[in-house]
């Protein structure tokens, strides 16, 4: 029950996580909408405003892991058996 509960909660934890990063306030600079260089008109010096956080490469980290350890777990077992 431990881990069935534990699962539950990393995957509301990333439900809310995504929730909250897809809420679309078009007069905030911060959203993923717009663009993440700004160019003001008035200089010729642009400058990139992108918000990427440490908890969302986490997260990308975490997710490329769990979907990839198969195919190289499947792929080492492979190997392994062919010699």
């Amino acid at each position: 029950w431990l881990v069935a509960f534990a699962t539950l909660g990393i995957q509301v934890g990333l439900l809310v996580f995504f929730i909250i990063a897809s809420e679309a306030n078009l007069q905030d600079d911060a959203i993923d909408i717009q663009f993440t260089w700004k160019c003001p008109r008035d200089t010729d010096v642009c400058s990139n405003k992108a918000d990427l956080t440490d908890a969302g490469w986490a997260i990308y980290c975490v997710l490329m892991v769990a979907f990839l350890s198969t195919d190289m777990i499947s792929g080492a077992k492979l190997i392994y058996h062919s010699a």
